[in-house]
């Protein structure tokens, strides 16, 4: 429900590394829509996904981007991408009830696919993320007190609702950060963790594909709805980073980094020198 709004418009931004010190290069994108959602397959193959029903891929590492739009979906804001080639990729939109979607295509955006809309009024999908190709799974903020979530098993051909009962209760005030698709991460052939702000931090894991759910507490800043973990991202079953922060207070320090070696069971602030803000 919480939106970050940071994007790059008209632009792509490529880091480079060089033998003195990192670089960046702006590439020209060929859209002026906001870009918000990132997908890399591999140093050549990348989508990106923004608003206005955009999205934009590049299959010679950048040095040129083909922009479209999905036919019907100029209203919508794709905050996340997901793909698995240069012509496999699913988009999901953000917003309450049916503004959140789900499209695939499978010809490199020629052709689109809607295959998920949501019928819950309430409901404000954030993100989504894929195992492999048929193994998917997307969430939404808290309806009656649940975190809603839906997981495919045939690459998007049908999404079914997760039971509410499998998902630990959210607290009052609790809700995700649709921050460009990364409140969400999958590991492995099963593992699966998304994270939470506003009036608590925490930090959901499950082993299962997201079948059943545990959730832990992390030392993130919490408390404003502005406030709590935006990403998480793991290298191995065991190994996880979280980051999070204030967007209302962008220049403000704080608790605002954290890491797993357990698999997100606990989690410990990194000390030392930090970034700035969120």
């Amino acid at each position: 429900m919480r939106r970050i709004d940071i994007a790059l418009t008209g632009l792509l931004v490529l880091l480079t590394c060089g033998s003195a010190a990192a670089q960046w290069r702006p590439q020209q994108s060929n859209t002026t829509a906001d870009l918000r959602g990132l997908s890399v397959v591999s140093p050549w193959i990348i989508w990106a996904s923004g608003t206005k029903g955009t999205y934009a891929r590049t299959t010679d590492g950048g040095a040129t981007w083909k922009a479209g739009t999905v036919g019907g979906a100029d209203q919508l804001d794709f905050r996340d991408v997901e793909a698995f080639d240069a012509n496999t990729a699913y988009l999901l939109s953000i917003g309450k009830d049916q503004l959140s979607r789900i499209y695939k295509t499978n010809d490199g955006g020629a052709h689109w696919t809607l295959q998920f809309t949501n019928r819950r009024p309430e409901a404000f999908f954030d993100a989504m993320a894929f195992w492999d190709r048929d193994h998917g799974i997307a969430m939404s903020d808290p309806v009656n007190g649940r975190f809603v979530m839906v997981a495919t098993e045939n690459g998007g051909a049908t999404w079914a609702d997760v039971p509410a009962s499998n998902i630990p209760p959210a607290k009052a005030g609790e809700g995700a950060f649709a921050a460009s698709g990364t409140c969400i991460a999958v590991q492995g052939q099963a593992n699966a963790w998304f994270v939470t702000g506003g009036a608590v931090a925490r930090v959901f894991r499950s082993t299962d594909r997201g079948r059943t759910w545990t959730v832990t507490n992390a030392p993130v800043t919490s408390g404003p709805e502005s406030a709590g973990i935006f990403s998480i991202a793991f290298g191995d079953a065991m190994q996880g980073v979280i980051v999070g922060g204030d967007y209302r207070k962008p220049n403000e320090a704080g608790d605002n980094v954290a890491v797993t070696a357990d698999g997100g069971r606990n989690w410990k602030l990194i000390g030392g020198r930090r970034p700035a803000g969120y």
